[in-house]
């Protein structure tokens, strides 16, 4: 079922509904020099310095490497496999798929590179290492996927005082072993994710989709946010113009040449990802969905369904379950 949550702005809805799950935080602690390679990455990865300079490298990409900085955030989209270092050039010592790992060459003389140091805490601990920050989730659905093409293969989020709090905060946490840990950590990098994401969208270079960039237009903003909050409604233009206060067709041209497309044709596209996430994460019939998102009978939402994604709402829950 959709809940309605009036008033929430458009990126909290979207991230609202691609939440996180099945979080993976580790805190590496080595000296240089040091590589480590990760393969088999969930579809977001984000990585930290905490004290120390490294680098972040994508390693199936053709992205140049990027240097982090003490307190700069590096925000991974997409399940590239990438290798975290001190440098570039250095190769690495361990390759670690999902949470197994694996020395590199097969030898044991580089046990430093992936010896736990304590909960969720790995590598040699020596005077001198850097500390790093690595945490890992999946994204719910297509608002996850939705989420993802907001960002590019490798954005990097420069040190600020609102991030580095929240990182503090994780970094305290990571190594402890309390009851309810694991929800801690989940919830804190959900933290450090948002505020990274509404840092990076801020930036100046930050290549957004169209319609973030009119969330800060008054009268496109505001029509936005009311097909989020209502995306099941039965919109006219003629009622989404009146809600941002201007004429039917002034209104329907300055949405479209804001971001990109008829504000009907947007509905539409949140509609179905709407609609294909309740068919992946729920047991509602075709047609009770229809109707949640808006349609009177499961024929007319089966064709615009099947329009957007290629295949029916039916075949679509049974490959995505």
């Amino acid at each position: 079922m959709i809940v309605y949550r009036d008033g929430m702005d458009v990126l909290s809805d979207l991230l609202h509904r691609a939440h996180a799950r099945n979080a993976l935080v580790r805190q590496l602690i080595q000296r240089p020099p040091w590589a480590l390679a990760f393969t088999g990455a969930p579809p977001l990865t984000v990585v930290a310095a905490l004290g120390g300079h490294a680098s972040v490298r994508l390693d199936d990409a053709g992205v140049a490497p990027v240097r982090l900085a003490p307190g700069d955030i590096a925000l991974i989209g997409g399940a590239h496999a990438h290798t975290i270092a001190n440098d570039p050039s250095t190769p690495p010592q361990a390759v670690i798929h999902g949470d197994r790992k694996h020395v590199a060459g097969g030898g044991g003389g580089t046990a430093g590179a992936h010896r736990s140091l304590g909960p969720r805490t790995y590598g040699d601990g020596l005077p001198g290492a850097t500390i790093m920050l690595r945490g890992a989730c999946e994204l719910r659905g297509e608002a996850g996927v939705r989420l993802l093409r907001m960002l590019p293969p490798l954005a990097v989020v420069p040190a600020g005082p609102r991030t580095r709090a929240a990182l503090d905060l994780l970094a305290t946490e990571v190594a402890r072993d309390e009851p309810g840990q694991d929800a801690v950590l989940h919830r804190l990098l959900d933290l450090v994710l948002v505020l990274a994401l509404r840092a990076w969208c801020a930036g100046p270079e930050a290549p957004l989709p169209s319609w973030h960039r009119a969330l800060a237009d008054p009268a496109v903003g505001e029509a936005l946010r009311l097909l989020h909050d209502r995306p099941a409604h039965r919109w006219t233009v003629a009622e989404l113009a009146a809600g941002a206060g201007m004429s039917r067709a002034a209104f329907a041209a300055r949405f479209r040449s804001m971001v990109g497309e008829p504000p009907l044709t947007y509905l539409t596209g949140w509609r179905m990802t709407l609609g294909a996430d309740l068919l992946t994460d729920t047991d509602a019939t075709v047609a009770a969905v229809a109707r949640e998102v808006g349609y009177e009978d499961a024929f007319a939402f089966s064709v615009a369904f099947k329009r957007a994604h290629g295949v029916s709402p039916s075949a679509w829950r049974r490959r995505t379950r």
